[in-house]
């Protein structure tokens, strides 16, 4: 919902600052870059997100 949002409110800058400029990774891990924005991408949080991006692209 949160890059449906995104989208739909600011267009694609907005969704460019939310993939670069926030996460959600329990470990703060900054230094991975995905699709769905930076996180390690094993954690709960990061798996949630990579989820949603997923569903969000209609790749689920």
């Amino acid at each position: 919902a949160t890059f449906r949002l995104a989208q739909d409110f600011g267009g694609g800058a907005l969704l460019d600052l939310i993939l670069e400029e926030t996460h959600t990774c329990y470990l703060g891990d900054r230094t991975h870059r995905h699709d769905w924005g930076y996180g390690c991408g094993t954690c709960p949080a990061c798996e949630l997100r990579a989820q949603g991006y997923r569903k969000f692209r209609g790749n689920v």
